[in-house]
């Protein structure tokens, strides 16, 4: 890019680490940031992104056709995390828009979240910290609130990418389990790091003693895991989603439980988002939520704002985005 930096205004929509925020002001750009922990208003957000060259954003705005367009000015949006489901990606390359993401820095952490939720659910942990606040912690029942063991189970990962990968490595040193994945395609060096193998969606459904969710959320993925899905689950299995809520239908999950389809849940993503607080499967015993909270460590949220502050900074430096997902867009810049 032949453009002067100190021309170049961004807007940063969230409140998100320095460590970001300080590498663009070092570079020389024109920062500007939303500074109140609630999301933007939309109608602010535009306001703001039409006066600025470039978008630091996170998946808390929706960038939907009507948004490009209103803004179909700007150079490059780098999103806040690894998903970008939050962007109309087509409209944006449409419209020449180059889009950054954040991957490999939050890997760890997500990883450890699903695996945590799987530990908790399977031990009724959440369910039974709750019951030692209501004073129901009495005495010794051998035959009550009794969880299972994952030594040499089997988990099924959906979508084994980084974050799946990371998982399953866990689960197969801590407890030996063995390795199940289904994705759009085979991941060969996985099989030979993890002894995985692929197998159909029917058959990950099966099979799987826990069942992890890592994939991206796109038309294919939304919604796949519905009442047709439990049913062909185990009675016994663990459902552990760490993605995106979208990816579960959670009527059809909460009715799974409560039908005894499936043992038990543990979600670091709800649909919707945020989950109320009357939602049902926060009551049950064999469910663990959290607040969406994968990749809510110091490293890791530190990592993710110097990358998204680098996918602007190549874009205007030597016009290469560092973590771009829509190569088309560059075509037309």
């Amino acid at each position: 890019m032949s453009k002067n930096i100190s021309n170049i205004k961004v807007f940063v929509s969230s409140v998100i680490p320095q460590i970001g925020i300080d590498m663009l002001n070092q570079q020389g750009f024109a920062v500007s940031t939303w500074d109140n922990l609630t999301p933007i208003p939309r109608d602010i957000l535009i306001e703001k992104t039409k006066e600025c060259n470039a978008l630091l954003a996170t998946l808390t705005g929706k960038l939907d056709a009507d948004f490009m367009n209103e803004c179909k000015h700007l150079d490059v949006i780098s999103n806040f995390g690894v998903g970008y489901d939050n962007i109309d990606i087509t409209e944006a390359s449409k419209l020449g828009i180059a889009v950054g993401n954040t991957p490999g820095v939050l890997t760890d952490a997500t990883a450890d979240i699903a695996f945590g939720l799987m530990l908790a659910v399977s031990r009724k942990m959440f369910f039974m910290h709750k019951k030692i606040k209501k004073g129901e912690w009495k005495h010794f029942t051998p035959t009550q609130n009794l969880g299972v063991e994952l030594k040499n189970k089997t988990l099924g990962v959906f979508g084994l990418g980084r974050i799946g990968i990371e998982m399953a490595k866990r689960c197969k040193g801590a407890y030996n389990m063995n390795v199940i994945y289904h994705n759009r395609k085979q991941n060969t060096e996985a099989e030979k790091l993890l002894d995985a193998k692929y197998v159909s969606f029917d058959e990950l459904l099966a099979q799987s003693d826990v069942l992890s969710v890592h994939s991206a959320l796109t038309e294919d993925t939304k919604g796949i895991f519905n009442k047709a899905a439990f049913e062909k689950m185990k009675p016994t299995s663990i459902f552990i989603n760490t993605s995106r809520g979208g990816a579960h239908n959670e009527e059809d999950l909460t009715e799974a439980l409560t039908t005894n389809k499936i043992w038990g849940a543990g979600l670091d993503v709800t649909n919707p988002e945020p989950m109320q607080k009357d939602n049902p499967l926060l009551q049950m015993e064999n469910v663990a939520v959290l607040p969406h909270i994968g990749s809510a460590t110091i490293e890791a949220r530190n990592g993710m704002s110097r990358l998204a502050a680098e996918n602007i900074i190549g874009f205007y430096k030597n016009g290469l985005v560092p973590n771009l997902v829509n190569p088309e867009a560059m075509k037309k810049s």
